[in-house]
């Protein structure tokens, strides 16, 4: 495309170079430059871009945009930006035939909650004879192609380029992730979500937002953004009614709102809630019809998780029919309380819960289910929101019969230190180091080694106990100080369990 194509509809900026330049891609890391791209040098959260142009340049690239340049200008054609993050996006949109346009654009935020929703409407789309493509933690997902997740909401070019290879595949509608980030940092400016979905609002990602309400705020961004497009189709906003902050939402956006909870006065909303090994029965009750649903997952906050993805759902005019039909069809979601299969035929389960809230309500979904024991296995993370190791600790601690505090993603803390950070408030639960409680069958115990504490949580567990693995969920690895080195909770918890056979 030529960049005057691409620039073409923009305003605000200044070119130095010819118009009728042919742009073979684009590209926002100069490691990933090719010949004949344009390179945009954006200001990111640990590097600068403006320090790379150089060696963009040198790779290849033969134009770059920017918001200020150091020498050259001579080599390349160049555009100056006021704000070259905000115009990254508008350029993809351009370059990339904005891929927006035919398609029903949902998106998924909130704490918790946000990958389990995705992969039931996902679910349901199929169901309803569509062609789904999913962007979140997981993966970024179509037809049967899957991209590994670097992170939940990629950069605005990633997952406009993305959306683009969708669209060309027939995808009818795209499913994505939205997290706190990606809205606080523009990523998702220019995608005219059809739909929003907010899961709930809990502690998380405050070494980043630093207090809870600048966290709810990057997440409203979601909401008060939704605007008519040009078809002068309504976009539509499915609210958690229950959680604390949704209420306050409802009040922000200008999208019609389908919220969703427990009570009768919410138009999307569950009764007759049953729960058992087979997973979850209720009452479904939707503006589009009401019925009665079964589902394998298990835990009650998969209730809302399922009434999120039904008001989407029903706010894109799928049937009520296919809602049901893809919701049962769904029977696990990767690393979400999912079971782990093993030849001692224990309880395993493994969840992605690294907030407060999140392990607190894995570790109340499982207690139905446990005759004996909860053994809970759970770190962590380093070089992130530290507040919330004690609260973690003390709620394991409270929660678990036996716990293990290991090392979750250590990163460049020393393990042991996060480790004696949740300790603190594991102390403050009651639950007594080394099994000094009463009950010989209760206490926690330190095991840095992630694989050894797996090991020893399922030594310890009999038939009657479940076993917990908490923290990293779908994560098939772990990064120690700058390493990414290879390791799977389910992996790690299955052989566990066949050398105690």
């Amino acid at each position: 495309m030529k960049l005057g194509q691409i620039l073409e509809g923009l305003s605000g900026f200044e070119l130095r170079g010819d118009p009728a330049l042919e742009i073979a891609g684009m590209a926002y890391d100069s490691r990933q430059v090719r010949p004949g791209d344009l390179f945009v040098a954006i200001h990111g959260h640990h590097a600068d871009g403006h320090g790379f142009i150089e060696s963009a340049v040198e790779k290849g690239a033969v134009a770059v945009a920017a918001e200020k340049f150091t020498g050259c200008e001579a080599k390349v054609a160049t555009i100056l930006f006021p704000d070259s993050r905000r115009a990254l996006s508008k350029l993809a949109l351009a370059f990339y035939a904005n891929p927006f346009k035919t398609i029903t654009l949902i998106g998924i935020t909130g704490t918790n909650g946000k990958t389990t929703t995705t992969y039931l409407l996902e679910s349901i789309i199929k169901a309803a004879g569509g062609k789904p493509g999913v962007l979140g933690t997981v993966n970024y997902r179509y037809s049967e192609k899957q991209v590994p997740a670097s992170v939940t909401t990629p950069e605005s070019l990633d997952l406009i380029r993305l959306s683009r290879e969708m669209v060309d595949d027939g995808a009818t509608h795209i499913v994505m992730e939205v997290s706190s980030h990606a809205l606080d940092q523009g990523r998702t400016q220019d995608c005219p979500f059809n739909v929003a979905v907010f899961t709930n609002l809990s502690r998380d990602h405050l070494d980043y937002h630093k207090t809870m309400d600048e966290y709810f705020a990057a997440k409203s961004r979601l909401f008060k953004e939704l605007r008519a497009g040009k078809s002068g189709r309504q976009p539509s906003a499915v609210i958690n009614h229950d959680d604390p902050r949704g209420k306050d939402l409802v009040a922000m956006t200008q999208a019609a709102v389908f919220t969703y909870g427990l009570g009768k006065e919410c138009p999307v909303s569950a009764d007759a809630i049953q729960m058992d090994r087979n997973g979850l029965k209720f009452h479904l009750r939707t503006p589009a019809g009401e019925g009665v649903v079964r589902s394998p997952l298990i835990g009650d906050f998969n209730v809302y998780n399922i009434l999120a993805a039904a008001g989407a759902g029903i706010a894109t005019n799928l049937p009520f029919e296919a809602v049901v039909q893809g919701i049962e069809a769904l029977k696990s979601v990767p690393g979400r309380l999912e079971r782990v299969e093993n030849r001692k035929g224990l309880t395993l389960v493994v969840d992605y819960s690294h907030t407060p809230d999140a392990l607190l309500k894995a570790m109340t979904s499982l207690k139905p289910y446990v005759q004996d024991r909860l053994i809970t296995v759970f770190g962590c993370g380093g070089d992130r929101d530290r507040g919330k190791r004690y609260d973690m600790g003390r709620l394991a601690g409270e929660h678990s019969d036996v716990a293990f505090i290991t090392s979750d993603n250590p990163r460049s803390e020393d393990p042991l230190s996060i480790v004696k950070e949740i300790e603190k408030g594991m102390l403050d639960s009651g639950l007594q180091k080394g099994g000094g409680n009463t009950h010989p069958g209760k206490g926690y115990f330190l095991e840095v080694d992630r694989r050894q504490a797996i090991r020893k949580a399922v030594a310890m567990a009999e038939e009657r106990d479940v076993v917990l693995i908490a923290g990293k969920g779908h994560e098939d690895y772990q990064v120690i100080g700058s390493e990414r080195r290879p390791f799977s909770d389910q992996e790690e918890a299955a052989r566990a369990a066949s050398e105690g056979v």
